[in-house]
């Protein structure tokens, strides 16, 4: 087959001749011998015309199963999008925008982007909000690095509840920088304050992560939480999901010092797992210690409003190889489309979606557990969208019956928390019918399908 590599065979020897090296195999003296690839290369076989290439990835689409009824969520959710979202989102200078850095030439970007950071602090209660970050995931470590830094501490304390997947970046984050990470247990799916007290009586906390609603779809209490953790001299950093603000207090209200999340749910799909974007808001004092950017407003010579690039402290081109953050400008597009959703929602439509996502909650799981074969596994916890149930049969046969029927079921919790048993994490989200839920009811008690 031909070969991608863009140079002639003549350009190769007169480059490697300038900086002394005999062949190629000779830059790569340095790397292990079992970590190159044997002779033969990638082994990457001939290519295809353009209809063979058509062909057989729709051959490999076709693989794909498409359920109209999911109740599956776990960190990605299935909610409705407006059809406004992806006309503005799919606009070409939308499509490709990029946060330049010589950002004061693209007003449009930068009030987008200071539009979602307003959104984002009126959310959260907080004071000031970066452009995003790659992930809630990312945002949550992020966060603790933030706090480490403030207070000058490398002990980091993380509920139980959170999400298991963010809890492994943090291990990630924790093991690269040398931090310690404790993981809090759970009573009755909430945090155990009597085990965070004992933590912070040891001394040296830097922070707590906690997640509401959590992984469970638990709300937690964190009435006092703050303040606890304040006379410590630790910080509280929440976890939370954008559309849940429209029917819980706002963390910042209830003294959170950062608080990130996921914003998937706001605005963008699925889509295979991605993209998606974080979101990260803090205290005014935290600001300098924020990865990404903040776009501030302000008055240009002629008085008119304009947009600026005020902080990029930790950004490669104001620090360089002190640099903490590489996030940029990558998820602009997914911001875009969170603010065309939340500007289009408001205050009095996030709380619609909410109560509809509470009704068909608890509509849910009361006809779930009258067929006597399920009970909840937290009892008498508020929940949002999410709930953890303890089911009579294998969760694995239980979701294959449903995949039968075309319903991709709850995700089985016997792997991530084996110490709830048999447990079945589901998920109802505003776009669930009456109709979708009592079928999904009478399949699971065994009727028919």
């Amino acid at each position: 087959m031909g070969s991608y590599v863009p140079t002639t065979a003549a350009e190769r020897e007169e480059m490697l001749a300038a900086i002394g090296v005999d062949s190629l195999e000779g830059l790569y003296k340095a790397v292990p011998q079992e970590m190159l690839l044997p002779d033969g290369g990638l082994n990457i076989p001939e290519g295809l015309s353009e209809l063979e290439v058509r062909e057989a990835v729709t051959a490999m689409a076709e693989k794909n199963k498409v359920f109209k009824t999911v109740l599956r969520g776990a960190g990605a959710y299935r909610h409705f999008i407006p059809s406004v979202v992806r006309s503005v989102t799919s606009r070409e200078e939308l499509v490709t925008c990029y946060t330049p850095y010589q950002a004061e030439i693209s007003q449009g970007v930068l009030q987008g982007t200071f539009e979602f950071q307003t959104m984002i602090c009126e959310l959260t209660g907080m004071e000031v909000s970066n452009a995003s970050m790659y992930d809630g995931a990312t945002a949550a470590a992020e966060a603790m690095v933030i706090a480490a830094a403030e207070t000058r501490r490398e002990r980091l304390l993380v509920a139980c509840s959170v999400n298991p997947e963010t809890v492994r970046v943090l291990g990630t984050y924790c093991w690269s920088r040398g931090y310690e990470l404790t993981v809090l247990p759970c009573k009755n799916g909430r945090l155990d304050r009597a085990a965070l007290s004992a933590e912070l009586a040891k001394g040296d906390v830097a922070a707590l992560l906690l997640q509401t609603p959590s992984f469970f779809g638990v709300v937690e209490d964190l009435t006092g939480l703050a303040d606890e953790l304040h006379a410590a001299k630790a910080l509280l950093i929440v976890s939370t999901d954008l559309l849940a603000l429209g029917c819980i207090k706002a963390p910042g209200e209830l003294g959170a010092d950062i608080v990130v999340g996921d914003g998937q749910s706001v605005g963008n799909s699925v889509s295979f797992g991605g993209p998606a974007f974080g979101f990260m808001a803090a205290t005014k004092k935290l600001m300098r210690k924020m990865p990404g950017r903040i776009v501030g407003r302000t008055k240009d010579i002629q008085g008119r409003d304009c947009y600026v690039l005020t902080l990029q402290a930790r950004e490669q081109h104001i620090r360089r190889e002190k640099a903490t953050s590489n996030i940029c400008s990558n998820q602009n597009l997914c911001i875009v489309a969170a603010s065309v959703y939340l500007s289009l929602m408001g205050p009095q439509g996030l709380r619609e979606v909410d109560e509809q996502i509470l009704a068909k909650t608890a509509y849910a799981v009361d006809a779930l557990v009258k067929t006597g074969k399920f009970r909840p596994a937290f009892a008498g916890v508020p929940a949002f969208r999410e709930v953890a149930l303890i089911c009579d049969e294998p969760v694995a046969s239980l979701n294959a019956r449903l995949l039968e029927a075309g319903i991709l079921g709850g995700l089985d919790l016997s792997k991530s928390h084996p110490e709830l048993g048999n447990a079945w994490l589901l998920a109802v989200t505003e776009q669930r019918t009456k109709e979708e839920i009592d079928r999904l009811v009478s399949i699971a008690a065994g009727g028919d399908r």
